[in-house]
């Protein structure tokens, strides 16, 4: 029995079954044994799964020319003594993505450069105990590495694939009513574990409550109340800006429907995708803090929350259609090295409807900027 798995164990012996989220919790963040805080860096071709990070450096060069247009608006509407605007990543793992947004903007935009003040919140120690080595020539622009965010915010808050990754807690609708997901410990073998149903717990319950959220009898499905939470506090730290979510995930009506009446619960391990429709062969049950486990994104609750605290929706769109917005804005090259065929290829991946640029999402929202229309909104209606 691994050591997370004794400590996840003990715990239930305590106090009782987990919640779904507890266990998840555990599994991805637990401070030593957690999937998410044993290495500093979880994809690429070695890892489980791919980020559009892992495509090179296209993604933070595109990310450079949106940043760079906020920017302006922010400077133009800051009451502030200081030329400082930070520039924080939430969820920035090692920093890689941190560092290609630098590159590109000291090379295209050296004036912005200079006054970025860089903030990378990672809970990962082993992740942040990177950062510098991955900001190599650009370690001189970070002001601070923390897991938390702080409590005042002028510039940009951005996060590519953080939401996705935060605890859910798993309901089903049944016969006699809603019923909560619980992980307990199996009555006939210790060393394994079980989902049991049980009560909706009052977290569960005040969610969905304030989303309005209804299933059919025997659909499963996966809500966030830490995601909401961590929009939240976001939004409430940003007192002039904006807030750039990237992750995937549906609208309420889609994510709540027959469509995914079995929810959307996976595990990622060496690039393989696993969504067991029977929970006794659960994966996230088999060896806690071994994968990666992922739900996608109740898009509605975001954007109400966001709302709640006083930002404004200004975009909600396909990466594809976000990406184009943004590479229209290039000056093209007639070059055919290797290195620019690369690229080429990485930005052609990028927006592919089907996989990365159809599957993730961009919303962006505004604090005190008024009703912005970026250039990366050109197709601002487009979503599938």
């Amino acid at each position: 029995m691994s050591l997370l798995r004794e400590i996840i164990a003990r715990r239930i012996g305590s106090n009782g079954p987990l919640t779904f989220a507890e266990y998840m919790d555990l599994s991805l963040y637990h401070q030593r044994h957690g999937y998410y805080s044993r290495l500093d860096h979880r994809s690429g071709q070695t890892g489980d799964f791919f980020t559009s990070v892992d495509l090179g450096t296209i993604f933070g060069e595109l990310l450079a020319e949106q940043f760079a247009e906020m920017s302006l608006s922010i400077q133009r509407l800051a009451n502030s003594e200081s030329d400082l605007l930070m520039l924080l990543e939430a969820g920035a793992g090692n920093g890689a993505l941190a560092s290609d947004v630098l590159d590109a903007t000291a090379k295209n935009y050296p004036e912005l450069y200079e006054v970025i003040q860089l903030i990378l919140v990672e809970h990962s120690k082993i992740a942040r105990a990177s950062h510098i080595a991955s900001l190599g020539a650009h370690t001189k622009k970070l002001s601070l590495s923390t897991d938390t965010l702080p409590n005042k915010i002028t510039g940009i808050i951005y996060a590519n694939e953080l939401l996705d990754a935060l605890p859910v807690h798993r309901i089903v609708m049944t016969e006699s009513g809603l019923k909560e997901v619980y992980v307990d410990i199996d009555s006939h073998n210790e060393e394994r574990f079980v989902e049991r149903l049980g009560p909706p717990s009052s977290v569960v319950l005040e969610h969905i409550d304030r989303f309005g959220i209804t299933l059919e009898s025997g659909w499963r499905a996966e809500i966030s109340p830490a995601s909401v939470n961590w929009v939240e506090q976001a939004g409430r730290a940003l007192e002039l800006g904006f807030l750039v979510l990237i992750d995937y995930g549906h609208a309420a009506n889609q994510l709540y429907s027959a469509t995914h009446a079995s929810g959307t619960l996976a595990t990622y391990e060496r690039h393989v995708i696993s969504q067991p429709q029977a929970h006794m062969d659960a994966t996230w049950l088999l060896n806690p803090g071994s994968v990666d486990i992922t739900a996608h994104v109740d898009l509605t609750a975001v954007q109400q929350a966001a709302e709640s605290v006083g930002l404004e929706t200004l975009t909600m769109v396909d990466q594809t259609y976000f990406l184009l917005g943004l590479s229209s804005m290039e000056t093209p090259t007639p070059e055919n090295t290797v290195q620019e065929l690369k690229r080429r290829l990485a930005l052609k991946t990028l927006l592919l409807p089907g996989g990365l640029g159809s599957s993730h999402k961009v919303m962006i929202f505004g604090k005190n900027v008024g009703r912005l229309r970026l250039r990366a909104n050109a197709f601002s209606t487009r979503t599938t």
